[in-house]
């Protein structure tokens, strides 16, 4: 295991050591594989501290848009990308042997789960691969993506040493786990904390240099398994916490008790507590699936990671109960679920943002078109859903928002507070409002229309 210690310049190895000048003096290049809601914040930081830069991902359609100074993420406008291009530093390619070129490539690339909910690291080892033919001596190469303890060295480094490179002495090797909060104004990527593990003491040196370049704060821990291993803490700890409060909404339910009123009073206290909130089920691509690799690493070590199962248990039910509870609304108004018109209001996994990955709102639409209903749905920051794993939503999406729409559906769905939308306008024009996100809580006409889900 190496130690959080860095090495002095002296002691490095000769590759090391002109790596290191190469960042001491800017002239450094810095590239990333994959420029998606990561790798695009990463590529406009590298960029704004003075490196030249090169983004690599596979989307032809992605790479155009960046060299034409145009953007693909709602919150970064296309200014942002123009600024960037306007630099003259940056560059984009889906030529992968160009990897070369970069004397640190920072790897943010997707990690999801199969279909048997396994770790799936396909896109790591198949574009690692790829590139490994054409990494050079006196390079730095960061794996960002989150997955299990054990990743970077079991998985990485054999195919960074596939060539004959050696980590530690020709080539270096580090894992930073990302740490992005899309469409969150008050955390960038450069004032987030930046955890930092390595392989070996030259790596952690040279990889403390290049991210002290470009990130306010770092910390570095002892390898690149305790760093894996943060990052999954760190999602796990919500993931328990929001499986917790969504089995309370069960259960008040239940006990005709707003959940919503208990957490916000239950706030108030000024230690020992710190609210989470219910919902339709988890989106982002973390914090639905890492807690499912821990528990498939876990089995390595003859260990039964039984509470993080549990919270993964429930928070997959909870789509489910937002149907159950949807088509029970329904029913108390003499409505079946089949051939009901449902309107959704809001796809993306949270609040002000265009991020759909693994969002509930798939999984609850589905659901509800198998039980007959017809959906339309509406959000201002998505007009257009399309999923890798089941393509385009069987349903119509709204340009607008209009009081017809609202009338003509039979129960409207709220699956994300989106702050654009004005709930008193869709209390005010919907027969029955279902909410899962509390997003009515201000409305004080029309209550008896809304049931909480």
């Amino acid at each position: 295991m190496a130690s959080k210690r860095a090495l002095s310049q002296s002691s490095l190895p000769a590759a090391a050591r002109d790596l290191l000048e190469k960042i001491q003096n800017h002239s450094a290049v810095g590239g990333v594989i994959g420029l998606g809601y990561v790798g695009l914040p990463l590529i406009l930081l590298i960029t704004r501290k003075g490196f030249r830069s090169l983004g690599l991902d596979i989307d032809s359609q992605k790479v155009a848009k960046l060299k034409a100074g145009r953007s693909y993420i709602e919150h970064f406008p296309d200014a942002v990308i123009r600024e960037m291009v306007d630099t003259g530093r940056f560059d984009a390619t889906t030529d992968f042997s160009r990897a070369g070129e970069a004397d640190a490539l920072s790897i943010c690339l997707p990690t999801p789960l199969d279909r048997n909910m396994m770790p799936d690291l396909t896109a790591i080892k198949s574009t690692m691969t790829a590139v490994a033919p054409h990494l050079r001596p006196g390079q730095l190469i960061i794996l960002e993506s989150t997955t299990y303890p054990g990743t970077t060295e079991e998985v990485l480094q054999p195919i960074v040493e596939s060539g004959g490179l050696k980590v530690g002495r020709d080539i270096f090797l580090a894992f930073s786990p990302e740490r992005e909060d899309p469409g969150n104004p008050k955390y960038s990527a450069a004032n987030i904390p930046k955890v930092v593990g390595a392989v070996t003491p030259a790596c952690r040196t040279l990889t403390l240099a290049y991210y002290g370049a470009l990130f306010q704060q770092l910390v570095p821990v002892s390898s690149c398994r305790a760093a894996e291993m943060t990052k999954l803490l760190e999602n796990i700890y919500r993931c328990v916490n929001i499986a917790l409060v969504n089995e309370l909404k069960l259960l008040t339910q239940r006990m005709n008790i707003n959940l919503w009123e208990v957490i916000e009073a239950a706030a108030t206290k000024p230690f020992g507590f710190q609210p989470f909130y219910p919902g339709p089920g988890l989106g982002g691509h973390c914090i639905p699936i890492d807690p499912f690799y821990l528990s498939w690493k876990a089995r390595e070590f003859d260990f039964t990671t039984r509470f993080i199962e549990l919270a993964g248990e429930i928070n997959t039910r909870m789509p489910y109960e937002v149907v159950e509870r949807t088509v029970e609304a329904l029913g108390h108004r003499g409505r079946a679920i089949k051939g009901a018109n449902v309107l959704v209001l809001g796809v993306a996994y949270k609040k002000n943002v265009d991020d759909i990955r693994e969002s509930p709102a798939l999984k609850v639409i589905h659901l509800l078109k198998e039980r007959g209903a017809t959906i339309r749905y509406y959000d201002p920051h998505v007009p257009f859903f399309r999923s890798e794993r089941k393509g385009e939503l069987p349903a119509q999406s709204l340009k607008r928002l209009t009081p017809a729409a609202l009338r003509a559906a039979d129960a409207v769905l709220i699956l994300t507070d989106h702050d654009a939308v004005d709930y008193r306008e869709v209390v005010r024009h919907a027969r029955l409002v279902v909410d899962t996100r509390n997003a009515t809580r201000a409305v004080k006409l029309g209550r008896k229309k809304i049931v909480m889900a």
